[in-house]
């Protein structure tokens, strides 16, 4: 089974909703978020850089003087993003493009996690993403439109050795953001899942954290380690930004966005992976299911 190709996507005109339009972009003081931060910048935009640490901001701040302001946050913190937020919409009148892109990678198998080691997972990596969402759409909706930007992963649309947890968080975040998409497009505000491929951005240094390993996957363990010690020619974090330039510039933005070749190709191979165990399953599938009337007693 096959999936049907799509007509190519040409790039058409579109008019920003401001002449000069506000960022708000998290994780901003390196890899892909201080990327978006100064391609916004160079665009002729304004900026709002949100990150726990902001020495990475430091440069640009110097060069674009008063069209950036940044702000130290933590986005696990709900109410300190509900003010962060707020600062921003005081400092600038407005928000034209939001860009949840803070995160980290939790490595580990599965069965390694720690309670507090898989929430702290979730709690940056889903439930930052939705305090920002939760605190951006009422000032969105107020002023009749908006573009969300929530940055993935390929590890949402298939798990993978060692990235379960960070899989999982992102899983969870597109689920979130597609029934957001339905629930904001009558206010005008657009929802796009951004899935990036690899880029040199350090998640696998300084945004990596590690489980205590469990002997049983030493074998395992080795065997991942063997390939990682191939090595990887990733990308440079400016080419997702301007793609993500690209994606919010288009009057008709996609859901889902993804961002490389190696990704785009492992998507179509997921897909039609899946789409071959479904009919392979068929049967069952359809016998499981025959409509009756509710059964007596039903619902007391």
């Amino acid at each position: 089974m096959t999936v049907p190709a799509a007509a190519p996507h040409t790039p058409s005109a579109s008019k920003p909703l401001s002449a000069d339009r506000v960022w708000f972009v998290t994780g901003a003081s390196r890899g892909l978020g201080l990327a978006f931060t100064e391609a916004a910048l160079a665009a002729g935009d304004r900026v709002v850089a949100v990150a726990r640490t902001l020495d990475g901001l430091a440069a640009p701040a110097a060069e674009h003087g008063d069209r950036l302001l940044t702000l130290p946050l933590d986005v696990t913190d709900r109410d300190a993003v509900r003010n962060s937020v707020d600062t921003a919409v005081r400092h600038f009148g407005r928000l034209d493009v939001v860009v949840n892109n803070a995160g980290f990678l939790a490595a580990g198998m599965v069965e390694e996690f720690t309670e507090a080691e898989a929430r702290a997972q979730f709690d940056t990596n889903f439930f930052g993403a939705l305090w920002v969402s939760q605190a951006v759409l009422p000032h969105l909706r107020a002023q009749g439109g908006g573009h969300l930007v929530q940055v993935s992963s390929i590890g949402a649309l298939a798990g993978y050795p060692l990235s379960g947890l960070y899989g999982a968080s992102k899983s969870a975040l597109e689920g979130m953001s597609e029934a957001l998409a339905a629930e904001v497009a009558p206010f005008g505000v657009k929802v796009t899942l951004v899935e990036p491929g690899g880029y040199w951005t350090g998640l696998y240094t300084t945004g990596l954290a590690a489980t205590t390993p469990m002997v049983a996957y030493a074998p395992l363990r080795a065997e991942l380690e063997k390939q990682f010690a191939e090595g990887s020619v990733d990308s440079l974090p400016e080419l997702a930004a301007r793609a993500v330039l690209e994606l919010v510039d288009s009057e008709e933005p996609p859901l889902r966005l993804l961002l490389g070749s190696a990704v785009y190709d492992l998507a179509f191979d997921i897909t039609r992976g899946r789409q071959e165990t479904w009919a392979a399953w068929e049967r069952t599938s359809r016998a499981a299911e025959q409509a009756v009337p509710a059964p007596p007693g039903y619902g007391a």
